[in-house]
């Protein structure tokens, strides 16, 4: 079972790594949002991952929280995108 786990872990901070760097670079901001979706989606995964591992379940509530703001920053940045983005006035 420990095996899974680090291989789990291992395999989702690669993705974090790949995730980040299309934040840095994305061509768009659109594709820096998705990034960032992307982002927040595997930090629940590692914090849930980490749940399992140690049995605590209030990490469990701290993913919670976390895919929460994640999907409100996502909904504030759409909102954002759809009223104009950014402005060169």
């Amino acid at each position: 079972m420990e095996t899974v786990i680090l291989i789990t872990q291992v395999i989702m901070s690669l993705g974090l790594v790949l995730a980040f760097v299309r934040v840095v670079r994305g061509p768009s901001l659109p594709d820096r949002v998705v990034a960032l979706e992307l982002f927040s989606t595997i930090v629940v995964g590692l914090v849930g991952v980490y749940a399992i591992q140690s049995d605590v379940s209030s990490f469990i509530d701290a993913a919670i929280v976390i895919a929460l703001m994640g999907f409100l920053a996502a909904i504030g940045f759409a909102r954002f995108l759809e009223r104009g983005g950014p402005r060169d006035d």
